[in-house]
């Protein structure tokens, strides 16, 4: 299937809809729907990866950045129906091409993803703190 990549604009429905076809949703508000929108509105590059054909989503990777120094790529969703065909790849690659050389790009792995990122050679980083949200 032709799949369309591009810096994107999505609705908090949209949003949750991909977060539960994806799995995400377990680790994400999806019930939340105004949360989803401040989410939605907070990130300054979103990027798609939507059905040529129908223009469904497939996939998006939601990120902030200052396109100068620093990128987190806070969301990475998949459909699971069509995981495996390089999409979350080419999400990645995208959202770094966005961001900029200059920038480095950080993401927090969900448990279960931990082999695909390094399956496609994403650097580890062990020098990672964080404070847990509090809700």
């Amino acid at each position: 299937m032709p799949v369309r990549y591009q810096p994107d604009t999505i609705t908090a429905a949209e949003f949750a809809d991909i977060l539960g076809r994806s799995g995400l949703a377990e680790r994400r508000p999806a019930g939340d729907l105004p949360r989803l929108q401040r989410m939605l509105d907070g990130a300054n590059l979103l990027v798609t990866a939507r059905d040529a054909a129908t223009g469904a989503i497939l996939g998006v990777a939601r990120s902030l950045t200052d396109h100068a120094y620093a990128c987190y790529l806070s969301d990475l969703a998949v459909d699971r129906a069509v995981q495996g065909q390089g999409i979350g790849t080419r999400l990645i690659e995208l959202t770094r091409e966005l961001a900029g050389e200059e920038a480095m790009c950080l993401l927090l792995s969900a448990p279960a993803s931990v082999e695909f990122y390094r399956r496609i050679g994403m650097p580890a980083a062990g020098n990672a703190f964080l404070y847990p949200r509090r809700r």
